[in-house]
């Protein structure tokens, strides 16, 4: 299975002048099941490169298993750290689209703006995800 993770590029939670992201949790737990499934894993996002923490996911109190398998894996790291372009991402190419969750995604991934893969995945071929923690 080719698997599709959209991560946002977003960094600051609305006016508020804070920092913000992607949520650690919501991307390093399903990371890990879909990668100890065996599935091949594209990460994207909407600027390419490394995506935004959101720094409150990243505090001693919000660490889990997943999180810590996150920090000693240089190899998902690296990966992260070089996340795709979003524009030049083909969603027929995957199997499912998922979207981790954190602040972040509700300004660039939530409307459609034309790079978004879950408007050109057909619906019938491709499953869509996203996680969104209250």
């Amino acid at each position: 299975m080719n698997i599709l993770m959209v991560l946002t590029s977003h960094d600051t939670l609305g006016s508020t002048g804070r920092k913000t992201g992607f949520w650690l949790e919501e991307f390093a737990a399903p990371y890990y099941v879909f990668e100890d499934a065996g599935a091949q894993l594209t990460l994207a996002s909407p600027l390419g490169g490394q995506p935004p923490l959101d720094p409150k996911s990243d505090e001693a109190d919000a660490q889990t298993d997943a999180t810590r398998r996150f920090k000693a894996d240089g190899q998902a790291q690296a990966a992260l750290a070089q996340t795709m372009l979003l524009s030049d991402v083909k969603a027929a190419s995957f199997d499912a689209v998922f979207y981790p969750g954190g602040h972040g995604p509700l300004w660039d991934l939530a409307e459609d703006t034309g790079q978004n893969p879950a408007s050109s995945a057909p619906a019938a071929q491709a499953l869509l995800a996203r996680i969104q923690s209250s």
